[in-house]
């Protein structure tokens, strides 16, 4: 099992992400609902593809690293053979806090959810950072 992070150096805007000490608020339920719809704008064809995954909310990342937006742990699509039967679902986990605290507005917040969304998923089909890098998504 793997587990791919995914820590922005930069804001949606392009600026280098400061925690200026404000947070901008907005319930988890709200953030859910954020996650959902970046999800939902992913092409049906791609999420038709998405196989042994779910996809969590969680308020703050387990790791060291409290500016971690995002984690993959699972076996990329591209990575599974025969023997690949009966094992728990890979987890996509965003994380509502360091997305929060990086964000100076709620659009920052709506796009850099969608960046967050779609970079790990692009995980799930064995799509590496470096490649993520060069189309723009981290």
């Amino acid at each position: 099992m793997r587990g791919r992070g995914y820590a922005r150096a930069d804001s949606p805007s392009g600026r280098d992400v400061v925690d200026n000490g404000l947070v901008l608020e907005m319930t988890r339920e709200e953030f859910e609902e954020l996650v959902a719809e970046a999800l939902d704008r992913i092409p049906p064809e791609l999420t038709r593809l998405m196989d042994n995954v779910a996809v969590f909310v969680e308020d703050e990342p387990a790791s060291d690293d409290p500016e971690l937006l995002g984690l993959y742990e699972g076996t990329p699509l591209t990575d599974r053979g025969e023997w690949y039967a009966g094992v728990l679902p890979d987890r996509i986990t965003i994380y509502r806090g360091p997305t929060l605290r990086m964000c100076e507005s709620r659009e920052d917040v709506v796009a850099e959810t969608e960046i967050t969304v779609v970079h790990e998923v692009a995980h799930h089909f064995g799509i590496d950072d470096e490649r993520l890098h060069a189309l723009g998504y981290g």
